[in-house]
């Protein structure tokens, strides 16, 4: 039963470690930068949901498979449409 668990969870765990990783970055380094990566592991779920079965992709599981993956795409490219429209601090 364990095994079986890492295995379907596994693509949510990489897209919550990258997610977690550019939220990180966003508090420590630089805003703009984790939210790039943050949009990163969100375009990652998109594709990762569109690419698997249902029965690997475990929690990316929602709706249907094109609602998932344009939920997903639309939350990456808003991600990015706010780290580069909002201009630098002086």
């Amino acid at each position: 039963m364990v095994t079986a668990t890492r295995t379907t969870e596994g693509p949510t765990w990489a897209v919550l470690g990258v997610v977690g990783a550019g939220l990180l970055l966003a508090v420590l380094v630089e805003w703009r930068l984790g939210a790039y990566v943050m949009a990163g592991g969100v375009l990652l779920a998109a594709v990762l949901r569109l690419a698997l079965p249902v029965r690997r992709a475990g929690w990316l599981v929602v709706r249907t498979r094109p609602f998932d993956a344009a939920v997903l795409l639309v939350l990456g490219l808003g991600l990015v449409a706010l780290a580069t429209s909002v201009p630098e601090a002086r």
